[in-house]
């Protein structure tokens, strides 16, 4: 039993879904038949029973109404009639008070091996004599001074004869019902498997010939249908995740490379002769600690990324007064950048709670207005306004500077993406400061998005979601002035 449990599970799928459709289709043909059958044979003996009882009623009514006395001048007439109401395949016997034939008509209904039999009520019921089933109706007959039996005997020869030839007729049916089941479920199974054959061939192209591949999936908005579509979309996810961590570990290793190449060209030169030389000692010094120093700031901030892209919300987290928390901020970032003018309006941010923390919320802020203020031109101006549309704070800050090219912004939030590398580096960017900020603003439900314009500067806004004081979504008197 352990051997043919074993072998069944190890058996493919699609011979599992063939076999258990087959069985099914059998089970319902041939239980449908069986039951045709049943009923085609009851049906049959009814209507047999039925006519034999007819039969009987007349002859009892005949002799009851004409009272014939069976005396010999009279079994001439009563043999005619008995004659008359006989039919194929039965027989009509009279039986005396000894059980002896009185009278008998018969129709191809064997005589031998039936016992003659007086009976005190009507009996009817089908017996079997010398291989031959018979259908027997016995009553009594009594008239003046005759006590006898009335017996009719129905040959079922030709009722088994019809049974038999629509037995093997069922027989051959059930073959080809077998024959049909395999072949049904053959094609069932091979239609509902189908879809997911072509996935798995689709996952060995994908390990064979890369991440692009993909399945077709039909156009009929079934559930297989669905599944293709979501697993071309999660291949799509994976795909991008890939090729991210792919730009990812090269942008990381080209900004990692070039601070070691220069500390390492630096102590090669010292090593050789610099360290005699106190003014090449000290050069080599200083541009030694400021590419340590760059790169102490760009693992800080691949920190600051992980941290924001695996770290959940905080549920905690609400800033009550956030208007105060980022106008302080700004505060103190104009303080380090005495020559702009950072023109601040965030007093429709009152009387709301944002869903943030005020450290990211701070993080956030100083990113952008970093961003702002490196990349502005002549005019040194950054504005900072706030406003509130339902449950979703938005701050924007906006400056006049050199903008991004419409080609570059989709992908200006992707790690180490940076529009001009060269001015980048010079200014001192890595590329992970608008990552960081987006993650942060998605880990909160919000989310950032920028607008711009190349040379005419450019609107970073920040969603939040946020609630009134009272912890219920804002509404119009909340937003103030």
């Amino acid at each position: 039993m352990k051997k043919w449990t074993g072998f069944y599970f190890r058996m493919p799928i699609k011979f599992k879904l063939t076999f258990w459709s087959t069985l099914l289709i059998m089970v319902l043909f041939v239980g449908y038949n069986a039951l045709q059958y049943m009923f085609m044979e009851k049906w049959i003996i009814h209507r047999e029973k039925k006519n034999v009882q007819h039969s009987m009623n007349s002859i009892l009514n005949y002799f009851l109404e004409e009272e014939e006395e069976f005396r010999p001048e009279n079994l001439a007439k009563i043999r005619l009639y008995l004659g008359k109401m006989n039919r194929d395949d039965q027989r009509i016997r009279i039986l005396g008070a000894d059980n002896r034939p009185m009278l008998t008509i018969s129709d191809n209904v064997p005589e031998a091996g039936l016992e003659t039999v007086s009976v005190p009520g009507r009996q009817v019921g089908i017996y079997k004599v010398d291989g031959y089933s018979l259908l027997i109706l016995r009553s009594p007959l009594i008239i003046h001074d005759f006590t006898g039996t009335v017996e009719i005997v129905k040959s079922l020869a030709q009722f088994e004869s019809l049974t038999k030839s629509i037995s093997q007729v069922m027989y051959v049916f059930a073959l080809g019902a077998v024959v049909l089941s395999i072949l049904v479920g053959w094609l069932l199974t091979r239609n509902l498997l189908k879809p997911l054959q072509g996935m798995a061939e689709t996952i060995r192209d994908i390990k064979d010939k890369g991440m692009q591949e993909r399945m077709r999936p039909s156009l009929n908005g079934d559930e297989i249908s669905t599944l293709m579509v979501m697993f071309n979309g999660m291949m799509d996810q994976v795909e991008d995740a890939f090729r991210q961590q792919s730009r990812f570990v090269e942008d990381a290793s080209h900004e990692l490379r070039t601070p070691i190449a220069i500390i390492e060209g630096h102590l090669a030169l010292l090593r050789r002769w610099g360290k005699e030389d106190p003014v090449i000692l000290n050069e080599s010094l200083d541009a030694s600690l400021e590419e340590f120093a760059r790169l102490k700031r760009l693992v800080l901030e691949l920190l600051a990324l992980t941290r924001a892209e695996k770290e959940s919300r905080n549920a905690e987290a609400l800033l009550t007064n956030p208007a105060e928390a980022a106008g302080k901020m700004v505060e103190r970032f104009a303080l380090i950048h005495p020559d702009f003018r950072l023109d601040t309006d965030l007093q429709r941010l009152s009387g709301v709670s944002l869903l943030i923390t005020i450290e990211h919320l701070e993080q956030i802020l100083l990113i952008i207005l970093d961003n702002a203020v490196k990349y502005s031109l002549e005019l040194k101006e950054v504005s900072v306004k706030a406003s509130v549309n339902g449950t979703q704070a938005e701050i924007d800050i906006i400056d006049y500077g050199m903008g991004i090219p419409e080609k570059d912004l989709p992908f200006v939030t992707d790690r180490f993406y940076r529009v001009d590398k060269a001015r980048s580096r010079e200014l001192g960017g890595n590329g992970l400061g608008l990552a960081i900020a987006k993650r942060l603003a998605e880990r909160y439900q919000g989310k950032l998005s920028i607008r711009s314009k190349e040379l005419s500067g450019t609107t970073v806004t920040v969603s939040l979601p946020c609630l009134a004081k009272e912890g219920k979504p804002v509404t119009d008197t909340d937003r103030g002035g």
